[in-house]
């Protein structure tokens, strides 16, 4: 059993777009930063979360026009979260429960605090693992 946090694993920085930002807005953003993943807002609420690989299926294979299109047409709106107490393998135990790849993370408040992946928790359960080393590794761009 694992002592880690999933504060202790998280990416702390959530980067937070406008549902009406458009899809190619939104990839930009992800290229700049190196990130995978942005959260949705309408306003203060948060609406959703759009992955790298949701603009890919539900924008791309399905030929929308990235330029037109909003983040809101594809997000994944059921937002799955843990806290950040909870122990990275909670996490796991999660993540395999819901088939998702990241949980958003909160506090006691059910305040957003961090975003935690499937990379994340690789990581951390082995650091010389193969997922460990592509999750690690610089884009080959």
């Amino acid at each position: 059993m694992s002592s880690l946090k999933v504060r202790d694993v998280m990416t702390s920085e959530v980067v937070y777009l406008p549902a009406e930002t458009t899809i190619d807005e939104a990839a930009r953003a992800m290229r700049e930063r190196d990130i995978g993943d942005v959260v949705v807002t309408d306003g203060p609420t948060l609406a959703g979360v759009v992955t790298d690989r949701d603009i890919v299926l539900r924008a791309v294979a399905e030929r929308r026009d990235t330029t037109s299109t909003s983040l809101a047409a594809i997000a994944t709106r059921e937002l799955v979260m843990i806290e950040q107490d909870a122990s990275t393998d909670e996490a796991a135990r999660v993540m395999r429960e819901r088939a998702v790849r990241r949980l958003l993370v909160c506090d006691d408040d059910r305040q957003l605090v961090g975003i935690v992946s499937l990379g994340d928790l690789a990581r951390a359960a082995d650091p010389s693992s193969t997922l460990s080393d592509i999750s690690e590794a610089a884009p080959n761009n």
